[in-house]
C-alpha cells in the first residue's frame, strides 16, 4: 500500500528537502505551511501520517490537530512531531508522539549559525529580501570595515577602490529555495530575482554596487581559500598600481538542509559533544571528530600605504606575503607538500625568516586527517620553532566559514597587533601527540607584541592560500 504523507511546516527548505528523500522512497507527499490548509487537504483524501514542524505545533496548529485528530479519515492518522524541542502542548494531545532524534533529518549536525542576525537592523524595507543572507552578511562587514578604516568612498576615487571577494557556495539559500519550489511544491513561479540572489558573485557586486567602487572588481571562490585568496589578490593588485584601495573579504551562509545533508555524507562533521555542543569542534584534541560550520562574514580594506598616511588612517598592519598553490594530488585530501609551498611563498615575497613569525593561525578544521597534515607542514617549514610559535584555531570558536573563513581569520590574526592578544584553541584539553606544535590552548594569550603572523587558508581541491601580514 502507498502511504500518504502530509508534513506541516513553515520552513520550506526542510520541508522540501524532507519531502524529497519521501518521495525517493515511494511514498505520497504533500507539504502545508499554515495550519488552516489541513482541514481541506484532509477533506479530499485521508492521511496516514502527519509530520509536524515546531511552529505549527503550537497556536493555532494545535487545535486544528485537537480538532482533526477524532474526525473520518484522520481518525487512524499517526501524527509525529519533528523535533526534539517541540513544544509540550503539543505533546499533550493523545495519539501524537515525538519522531526519535536519530531519525530526524539532520541529527547530530553541528553548525554555527548567526542566532541574532537580523535583517531590519541593517537593511530599510523590502530591500533584505532581494539579498541573499550571504549577501547581507557581506554589506554589513563591508560597512564595518569602510567605517573603521575611516575611508569615505564618496570623497575618492570610486574609480580607483576595487572589491574583491570569496565565497564558497554563493547564495546557498536562495538556490534552495527554489529548488524547494521546483521540486518540492512543483511551483515553477520563482522569485524573479532568483538568479541574480544565488549566484556566486551577488554579495562582492553588491558591495560595489552599495559604494558605488568601479575600480577592479573579482570574485573568487575556491572553496576554503576562497577569501584568503581575495586579499592576497587584492595586495597585489594595489601592488601592481591597478588600484589604490580595495575592500577584500568574504561571505558565507550555507547553513540549509541540503548543504548540511551534503556535508554529513562527507563524514567530515563533528559529532556532538555529549556536554556542551559549542564545545564540539577541537582543532589538535585527541577527542575531535570533525568540523563545525558556520557562517557570516569579514572584510578588510587594503590601501596603498602613502595613501593611507596621507589621509590619517589607522594602520592596522601591513599586508606583505601570499603564498597561493595547488596541491593536484587529491580533491579532499590534504597534502603536506602544497600547504609547505604556500607557507615558502608567503615568506619569501615577506623577506622574512620563519623565525620571524610570532604566531600562526593556522586553518585547523578538527578533522582527524587535516590537523596532522598541517601541523607537519608547520614543523617542515618551521623546523624547531614550530615548539616556539605560538599555533591556534579560532575554528574552535566561529566554525568553518568556507568560503569567509580566509578573511574572518586573518582577522583573527591581526589581534597581536591590535590587542595584544594571541587568541587560544578552544576545548583543546587533550593535545594530540600527533599535532605537536606550540599550541594556545582554552585562554587568550598576552605577551610581546610579534613583528609578524601568518594564517592559513587550506582548501578542497587542494587550493592553498597563506598570508603573512607585519606591525604597522
Amino acid at each position: 500500500m502507498r502511504l500518504n504523507i502530509v508534513c506541516a511546516m513553515r520552513d520550506p527548505n526542510r520541508a522540501g528537502v524532507l519531502l524529497e528523500a519521501l518521495s525517493r522512497n515511494g511514498y505520497t507527499t504533500t507539504v502545508v505551511q499554515r495550519a488552516k490548509e489541513l482541514s481541506s487537504l484532509f477533506a479530499q483524501r485521508p492521511c496516514d501520517l502527519l509530520i509536524l514542524g515546531q511552529t505549527l505545533a503550537d497556536g493555532d496548529g494545535l487545535e486544528m490537530i485537537k480538532t482533526l485528530r477524532g474526525r473520518g479519515p484522520t481518525r487512524a492518522m499517526a501524527i509525529v512531531a519533528l523535533l526534539d524541542h517541540q513544544p509540550q502542548s503539543i505533546m499533550e494531545v493523545p495519539g501524537v508522539r515525538r519522531l526519535p532524534a536519530e531519525v530526524t533529518l539532520g541529527s547530530g549536525v553541528q553548525a554555527g549559525a548567526l542566532a541574532d542576525w537580523d535583517p531590519a537592523a541593517h537593511f530599510k524595507g523590502p530591500e533584505a529580501g532581494s539579498l541573499d543572507r550571504a549577501t547581507q552578511f557581506a554589506l554589513a562587514a563591508a560597512e564595518q570595515a569602510l567605517v573603521a578604516s575611516g575611508l569615505d568612498p564618496a570623497a575618492a576615487d570610486r574609480n580607483r577602490i576595487g572589491v574583491y571577494w570569496g565565497t564558497g557556495m554563493g547564495g546557498a539559500h536562495s538556490l534552495e529555495v527554489a529548488y524547494n519550489s521546483v521540486y518540492g511544491k512543483n511551483d515553477f513561479r520563482l522569485r524573479p530575482l532568483s538568479v541574480v540572489m544565488a549566484m556566486s558573485n551577488a554579495a562582492g557586486s553588491n558591495v560595489a554596487l552599495k559604494w558605488g567602487l568601479r575600480g577592479p572588481f573579482a570574485n573568487f571562490s575556491t572553496a576554503c581559500s576562497s577569501s584568503a585568496m581575495a586579499i592576497g589578490e587584492a595586495m597585489h593588485a594595489i601592488r601592481a598600481g591597478r588600484a589604490d584601495a580595495v575592500v577584500a573579504g568574504g561571505s558565507e551562509a550555507l547553513l540549509t538542509p541540503a548543504v548540511l545533508a551534503a556535508w554529513q555524507a562527507l563524514r567530515t562533521l563533528a559529532p556532538a559533544d555529549a556536554n556542551d555542543a559549542a564545545a564540539s569542534c577541537k582543532p589538535f584534541d585527541k577527542r575531535r571528530g570533525g568540523l563545525v560550520l558556520g557562517e557570516g562574514a569579514a572584510a578588510l580594506v587594503l590601501e596603498e600605504e602613502s595613501r593611507a598616511r596621507a589621509r590619517g588612517a589607522r594602520i592596522l598592519a601591513f599586508i606583505t606575503g601570499y603564498g597561493n598553490t595547488c596541491d593536484a594530488a587529491h580533491m579532499s585530501k590534504p597534502d603536506r607538500d602544497g600547504q609547505v609551498r604556500a607557507m615558502t611563498q608567503a615568506l619569501a615575497e615577506s623577506g622574512l625568516a620563519p623565525e620571524a613569525i610570532g604566531y600562526i593561525n593556522a586553518h585547523g578544521t578538527a578533522t582527524i586527517v587535516g590537523d596532522v597534515v598541517e601541523c607537519e607542514a608547520i614543523k617542515t617549514v618551521f623546523g624547531d620553532a614550530a615548539m616556539r610559535i605560538p599555533v591556534s584555531s579560532t575554528k574552535s570558536m566561529h566554525g568553518h566559514l568556507l568560503g569567509g573563513a580566509g578573511a574572518l581569520e586573518m582577522a583573527a590574526a591581526l589581534m597581536p597587533f591590535i590587542e595584544g592578544v594571541i587568541p587560544p584553541t578552544a576545548h583543546l584539553e587533550q593535545p594530540d601527540p600527533a599535532c605537536a606544535v606550540r599550541h594556545v590552548p582554552l585562554k587568550a594569550e598576552r605577551g610581546e607584541i610579534p613583528r609578524a603572523v601568518m594564517s592559513n587558508s587550506f582548501a578542497f581541491g587542494g587550493s592553498n592560500v597563506v598570508l603573512i601580514a607585519q606591525r604597522a
